[in-house]
């Protein structure tokens, strides 16, 4: 209770921001339509108005929530969870892109970071690369991507997926770099006594020390996946996935739309980071670096 009373205190504190913020934003539309048909407006039916309106400016969270029950919930009792207006069937389209990119991006960075580790070339020219490699923004890069891609014939999953991979593959590379360097020196030279090589050193000392840093990088990394996927959907002419539901949500002005498919992506991104802790735990405790 002592961990949860915390949280659920800024909770309440955004959400009555929210719906105050709900009610400045979204004001002057229902003055204007008041002033259109010569009613005049209480301060009650103000803000009722500006918490139910149809395209608001900002929408107020119970709208948020009935927009993605309607569009989950609903949808399954209904048996069409996996219809083309179900945030289920984009989220799973989403999901895909984000697992294959986040696999590809985590293996590339355990790669390099072992490279890195091991060969002073590559802890000289790589490192630097990969770091000026984020610098770019993903808004600029992703485009560019689907368009090459496309042009050898190559669309849908992959492209997607090589995006997430851009943005995973870095704070596994930083992460996985810090933690194979954990180990002191004494400890290095502990295995210099037992007349270990570099491969036993490597499986035996650097590789379970650097767990902890893994997990830690893995859960960032699966966050960034998660939102490479959303970017690569975006270039796509808006056809499925979370992306492209947000997309079509501001050429319509669907604003509920928008932030249904936003919570939609922010509690998809908080499962699978959960999931990665739930691993991280296991793997820790069993390791003996977990109480």
């Amino acid at each position: 209770m002592k961990r949860l009373l915390p949280v659920l205190t800024v909770l309440i504190v955004i959400i009555i921001a929210w719906y105050g913020a709900a009610v400045g934003m979204n004001a002057k539309w229902a003055q204007d339509q008041a002033l259109r048909q010569n009613i005049e407006l209480n301060t009650s039916v103000l803000i009722a108005d500006t918490w139910n309106q149809d395209r608001p400016r900002l929408p107020a969270p119970h709208q948020v929530a009935q927009e993605l029950w309607k569009t989950t919930g609903a949808m399954m009792i209904k048996g069409k969870a996996m219809s083309k207006r179900s945030l289920i069937f984009h989220g799973w389209i989403t999901l895909s892109a984000t697992l294959l990119g986040f696999v590809i991006g985590t293996g590339a960075g355990i790669l390099l970071a072992v490279g890195i580790v091991y060969n002073k070339a590559m802890d000289m020219s790589v490192m630097p690369w990969a770091i000026a490699s984020q610098t770019i923004p993903i808004l600029a890069i992703a485009p560019m991507i689907i368009v090459v891609l496309n042009s050898i014939g190559i669309q849908g999953l992959i492209p997607k997926a090589i995006i997430s991979a851009y943005l995973s593959f870095f704070p596994v590379v930083v992460g996985m770099v810090k933690g194979l360097r954990s180990p002191d020196q004494q400890q290095l030279d502990l295995l210099s006594t037992y007349n270990a090589n570099r491969r036993q050193g490597f499986w035996k000392l650097r590789l379970p020390s650097s767990m902890p840093y893994l997990f830690t990088a893995l859960k960032i990394g699966m966050a960034a996946s998660l939102v490479g996927a959303i970017v690569g959907e975006l270039p796509t002419g808006a056809i499925r996935g979370l992306g492209a539901r947000m997309l079509t949500g501001s050429y319509y002005g669907q604003t509920i739309q928008i932030w249904s498919a936003l919570f939609a992506a922010a509690i998809l991104a908080a499962t699978l980071v959960g999931i990665i802790g739930y691993i991280q735990y296991r793997t820790l405790k069993r390791m003996g670096m977990q109480p």
